[in-house]
C-alpha cells in the first residue's frame, strides 16, 4: 500500500476553507487589539469579536459546497447547518459576556474572546471533516480552548476545579476515541469515512467474527463521544463544570460543545458505520446501546434536575436530558430522524443560549445563581422575567414555542422508524421521552413560579447592555419563528438528509 498525497487545487481549497481561515486569523486580531488598546476600552475587544463572527457567517455563503484535500474536507448542507449553529453559539456567548469582562476579566479580555473563536474554528473544521484523523484534530481544537475557558476565573476555586475536571475527563474521552479509531482503521485499512462504510460492509460479509471487534470499537467510541455529549454514564462532570465555569462559557459548552459531539457522532456512526447495520437499516449494533444511553439521559437528567437549587446545575442536568431527546432522532435512520436532529439543535441554540444569557445578567447583577433569589423579579423586571419564562417553556416543549416542534420532530422520527421496521423498543424509548418531558415541567416552571407567584417584589432590577439585549431578542425571535413558522428550517433540514448515503434506501 503506497499512500499518495491528495492533489490540491489551491484556489478551490482556499475558497472552501475561507470562513475557517478568516476566523482563525480574526482570533489573533482580537488578541492583538486587546494588547494595543492597553485594555482601557472594556467593549472594543468584544465588539471586534462579534464583528469577526458576523463576517465569518457571510463568508460561509461565499465558500459554498465542495471537496478539498482528497475528500478530507467536505462542505455540504450538513456542515453548513452546523457551522451556522456554531457561529450562532459563539456570537451569543460573546454577546452575553460583556458584563463579566467589565467586572471579572479586566486584564485578559483578548484571550477570553480569542479562545472562544479558536474553539469555534475547531467546531467548524470538525463539521467539514470527512476523515478520522482530521475529525479528531478538529475535536481537540474545539476542546482544548474550553479547558482554559472553564478555569478562566483563576482566583475562584470552583472555576479552577471545573477546569481541572473538564481537562481530566476530556483527556480520558480523547484516549477512548483514539482507541476506538484504531480498531476501525485496523478493520478497514482506511481513515476516510466514506470508504470505511463500504470496507466494513465487505468485511462483515467475509468475516462474521469481526462483530466482536466492532462491538469493542462501538463501545470505546461511544464512551469518548458520550463524554462530549454528557450522556450517562459519562455525564457526572457536567453539573460541576457548568457551575464553576463563567456562565457564558457554560452556555458555550452546553450548546457548542454538545453540537460538536453530535457532529462527531454523525460523522462516525451515520457515515462511517451505517453500512455495518443490517440491510433493513434497523438499529442493531450501536443503535440499541445509544437507545439505552438516551433513555437513561432523559430519566437521570430530568429527575435529578428537580432537586437542584442552583440554576446553572439545573440547566446542566437539563442539557443531559436534552441530549437524550436528540439521540432519538439519531437512532431513526430516516429523513425525519436526520432533519429532526438538525432542527432540534437549531431550536436548542436559541432556547438554551437565551436562558443562559438571562442567568448571566442576573449573576452579574446579584453575584448569585440560586433559584430562590429569582423571587419577585416579575414585579421589578417584567421584561427580563417574561423572556426567561419563554426560554424555560421552550426547553420544556410547550406550544407554540420552538421547543414543542423540536420534540415533536424527534418523537415522530422515532415512531416512524419503529413502525416501518417493527423496532418495538423504539416505541418504549419515545414513551420514556414523553413521560420525562412531563417531569421536566416541574423544574422549568419552578423558576417561573419564583418570579411570578411570590408576594414580595425582588430587590433587584435587571438592566441590559446592547450586546446582551441583542442576544436576547435574537433568541426570542428564533424560538417564536421556529414554533409558529418552522417550514423554512424543515426544508433546509431535509436537504441535510440527502447528503447521507443511506438516504438512497428510503
Amino acid at each position: 500500500m503506497n499512500p499518495q498525497l491528495p492533489i490540491v487545487d489551491l484556489l478551490e481549497t482556499l475558497r472552501l476553507m475561507l470562513p475557517e481561515l478568516f476566523l482563525f486569523l480574526w482570533a489573533l486580531v482580537v488578541i492583538t487589539v486587546d494588547l494595543f488598546s492597553s485594555r482601557k476600552n472594556d467593549s472594543l475587544v468584544g465588539y471586534t469579536a462579534l464583528a469577526g463572527i458576523v463576517i465569518t457567517g457571510v463568508l460561509l455563503t461565499i465558500a459554498g459546497d465542495g471537496v478539498a484535500f482528497g475528500a478530507m474536507f467536505v462542505n455540504d448542507p450538513f456542515s453548513f447547518a452546523f457551522k451556522i449553529i456554531f457561529l450562532g453559539t459563539a456570537f451569543m456567548a460573546v454577546g452575553s459576556s460583556f458584563g463579566i469582562t467589565k467586572q471579572k476579566i479586566q486584564n485578559h479580555r483578548g484571550e477570553f474572546y480569542g479562545l472562544i473563536l479558536f474553539s469555534t474554528v475547531g467546531m467548524m473544521f470538525l463539521a467539514s471533516s470527512h476523515e478520522l484523523v482530521s475529525l479528531y484534530i478538529g475535536l481537540e481544537l474545539t476542546t482544548i480552548p474550553l479547558f482554559v475557558l472553564a478555569a478562566f476565573y483563576k482566583d475562584d476555586k470552583m472555576s479552577v476545579e471545573s477546569g481541572i475536571k473538564y481537562f481530566v475527563i476530556g483527556a480520558f474521552s480523547s484516549a477512548m476515541l483514539l482507541y476506538g479509531f484504531s480498531f476501525l482503521y485496523g478493520m478497514t485499512g482506511t481513515t476516510n469515512l466514506g470508504q470505511m462504510s463500504f470496507n466494513l460492509a465487505a468485511n462483515h460479509i467475509a468475516h462474521q467474527s469481526s462483530g466482536f471487534v466492532m462491538i469493542i470499537a462501538n463501545v470505546t467510541i461511544l464512551a469518548g463521544i458520550g463524554f462530549k455529549l454528557s450522556l450517562p454514564p459519562f455525564h457526572q462532570w457536567a453539573p460541576d463544570v457548568y457551575e464553576g465555569a463563567p456562565t457564558p462559557v457554560a452556555a458555550f459548552l452546553s450548546v457548542g460543545s454538545k453540537a460538536a459531539g453530535l457532529v462527531a457522532f454523525t460523522k462516525i456512526f451515520l457515515i462511517g458505520l451505517w453500512g455495518y447495520i443490517s440491510i433493513e437499516m434497523t438499529p442493531s449494533d450501536w443503535g440499541l446501546m445509544v437507545g439505552v444511553m438516551s433513555a437513561v439521559a432523559m430519566i437521570i437528567g430530568n429527575i435529578v434536575a428537580i432537586r437542584q437549587t442552583n440554576i446553572k446545575r439545573m440547566l446542566a442536568y437539563s442539557s443531559i436530558a436534552q441530549a437524550g431527546y436528540i439521540m432519538i432522532g439519531m437512532i431513526a435512520l430516516n429523513e425525519h430522524g436526520i432533519s429532526s436532529v438538525v432542527f432540534y439543535t437549531f431550536v436548542y441554540l436559541f432556547a438554551n443560549m437565551g436562558a443562559f444569557a438571562c442567568v448571566t445578567i442576573f449573576e452579574d447583577k446579584t453575584g448569585t445563581t440560586e433559584i430562590a433569589n429569582y423571587k419577585g423579579l416579575a414585579q421589578t423586571s417584567p421584561f427580563f422575567a417574561a423572556l426567561l419564562a419563554i426560554f424555560m417553556l421552550s426547553l420544556a416543549g410547550i406550544p407554540p414555542l420552538g421547543g414543542f416542534m423540536a420534540k415533536y420532530k424527534v418523537f415522530a422520527a422515532g415512531i416512524n422508524q419503529a413502525s416501518a421496521f417493527n423496532v418495538d423498543w423504539l416505541y418504549w424509548l419515545v414513551g420514556v421521552g414523553l413521560l420525562t418531558s412531563v417531569f421536566s415541567l416541574y423544574y422549568y416552571v419552578n423558576v417561573i413560579k419564583q418570579m411570578y407567584f411570590t408576594k414580595d417584589a425582588s430587590i433587584y432590577k435587571m438592566t441590559f447592555n446592547p450586546p446582551v439585549l441583542t442576544v436576547l431578542i435574537i433568541c426570542f425571535v428564533g424560538i417564536m419563528v421556529t414554533g409558529i413558522y418552522p417550514e423554512p428550517v424543515f426544508e433546509f433540514a431535509n436537504k441535510v438528509y440527502s447528503t447521507f448515503a443511506f438516504s438512497i434506501l428510503k
